[in-house]
C-alpha cells in the first residue's frame, strides 16, 4: 500500500458542467470554426464523456445556441452611455480577431440553424434597446433612437468584418472613430 496522497475529485454541478462544455465549444470554434465543433473534439477539450452534450443540452444546435448565448452576453456591455458602450464594444478583450472570427462563424450558421435563429433574435433585441437606451441618453433630443441604434449595429459589424479580413486595414481605433462620427451630431453639446 502507498502512502501517498490520494487525489480527490470534485464532481461538478451541473451549471458547472455546462459551463465547461460551452468553454469547451467557444474554444474549438476559435480553433478551427464551424468544421471543429463536434461533438469529439468538445468532449476532448472538456475532459467528458461524449453523452454528456446529450445530457446537457439535448443537442449539438442547443448547444451552439447555449454558446452563442454565452458570447452575446459576454460581449454586450451594460453601460447606458453610449460613448462607454463604444469604448468597450472597441476594447482589445472583443475587437480582436479571435472573438470576431467566433462571431464570424456564429453568424454564418443563423440563417441555417432554427436554434441559433431563435437565440440570436431575442438577444438583438436586447442588444438593440441597450443601445437606443444608451443613445436616448446621451442624445435627448433624438425622439426615435431605433433607427440610429440599428445604423450604429450595422456600422460595428461591419467594421469587426474588416478587422477580421485585414486588421491593419481597420484597427480599434479607426473603427471606434467611425462610430464617433456616426452618432456625433445626434449628441448632445458637453458643458
Amino acid at each position: 500500500m502507498s502512502d501517498a496522497p490520494r487525489t480527490r475529485y470534485t464532481r461538478l454541478t451541473s451549471d458547472d458542467r455546462r459551463a465547461a462544455l460551452i468553454d469547451a465549444a467557444l474554444a474549438c470554434i476559435a480553433e478551427g470554426g464551424i468544421h471543429a465543433f463536434t461533438v469529439d473534439r468538445i468532449c476532448a477539450k472538456a475532459g467528458v464523456s461524449r453523452g454528456l452534450i446529450a445530457h446537457h443540452f439535448g443537442s449539438m444546435n442547443a448547444l451552439l445556441a447555449a454558446v452563442y448565448a454565452q458570447i452575446y452576453k459576454a460581449s454586450l456591455p451594460p453601460q447606458t452611455n453610449i460613448l462607454a458602450l463604444i469604448d468597450t464594444l472597441f476594447a482589445p478583450a472583443l475587437f480582436n480577431r479571435q472573438s470576431l472570427n467566433i462571431w464570424l462563424t456564429l453568424w454564418a450558421e443563423i440563417s441555417n440553424n432554427p436554434a441559433l435563429r431563435a437565440e440570436h433574435q431575442a438577444l438583438y433585441a436586447g442588444y438593440l434597446a441597450t443601445v437606443a437606451a444608451a443613445l436616448t441618453a446621451s442624445a435627448p433630443g433624438l425622439t426615435d433612437p431605433v433607427p440610429l441604434a440599428r445604423t450604429l449595429i450595422c456600422l460595428i459589424d461591419g467594421l469587426g468584418l474588416q478587422h477580421c479580413i485585414d486588421p491593419a486595414t481597420m484597427p480599434a481605433a479607426t473603427a471606434r472613430q467611425a462610430c464617433l462620427d456616426l452618432i456625433a451630431p445626434h449628441l448632445a453639446p458637453r458643458p
